[in-house]
C-alpha cells in the first residue's frame, strides 16, 4: 500500500492539533517523547514550546563543545544545546531527523535542545514504572518501561535550566 504524502504544513498543523488537545486534557497523561543520543525522554507538554526542524546554526567561538550555536527561528534567537553531548553522551548528528525542542516560554529563557528525533506523544498510563535508580543529574526524573521494553526517563526542564553547568557555555 502506498503511503500518502502530506505537506510539511499539514504535518505541523496535525501535530499542533494533537499537542493542543493533549494540553486541554483530551489525551490522558500524554507526554512528548524525544530521543537524545541513546536515551528516550518524556517531558510535559507544558514544558515544551515548539518542535522545529533543525535550522542553520551560527556557531559561537570559545564555547563548550556541547553548545551548538544560535538559531534564528522566526526572528527570535535561541541558544542551542546538544542535549546528548551536554550529558556526556554522543554528539547528536545534524541531519534531516534532528529536531530542536524549544523550551517553553514560561521559563523565560530562549533556549532549545538539539535531539536526534521526536517520538510523538506517549501515554504514560501504558508504561510500567521502573525502580528508582540513583542519578546525580537533577533533571532526570522517574523512569518507565514501554511495552517494547524501552526505558524512558522523565525530563525535568526546570531543574535542567537551573543548572549552572547548563547556563555557563563559555570555555573556562
Amino acid at each position: 500500500m502506498a503511503r500518502k504524502k502530506i505537506s510539511l504544513r499539514e504535518f505541523q498543523e496535525s501535530l499542533v492539533q494533537r499537542l493542543t488537545s493533549a494540553r486541554a486534557g483530551q489525551t490522558s497523561r500524554a507526554l512528548l517523547g524525544v530521543q537524545a543520543g541513546r536515551d528516550h525522554w518524556l517531558l510535559d507538554l507544558s514544558d515544551s514550546g515548539e518542535i522545529v526542524p533543525l535550522p542553520p546554526l551560527t556557531s559561537v567561538p570559545l564555547t563548550k563543545s556541547w553548545f551548538c550555536g544560535v538559531a534564528n527561528i522566526r526572528g527570535t534567537l535561541y541558544s542551542v544545546v546538544d542535549f546528548s553531548a551536554f550529558q556526556g553522551g554522543e554528539v547528536t548528528p545534524q541531519n534531516a531527523d534532528s529536531r530542536l525542542l524549544i523550551v517553553g516560554g514560561r521559563f523565560g529563557i530562549n533556549s532549545a535542545l538539539l535531539v536526534n528525533r521526536t517520538l510523538g506523544l506517549r501515554n504514560i498510563e501504558q508504561m510500567a514504572p521502573r525502580a528508582a535508580e540513583a542519578d546525580p543529574r537533577p533533571w532526570v526524573g522517574e523512569r518507565y518501561a514501554d511495552p517494547q521494553g524501552n526505558v524512558w526517563k522523565r525530563l525535568n526542564l526546570k531543574n535542567l535550566l537551573s543548572q549552572p553547568d547548563f547556563l555557563e557555555i563559555g570555555l573556562s
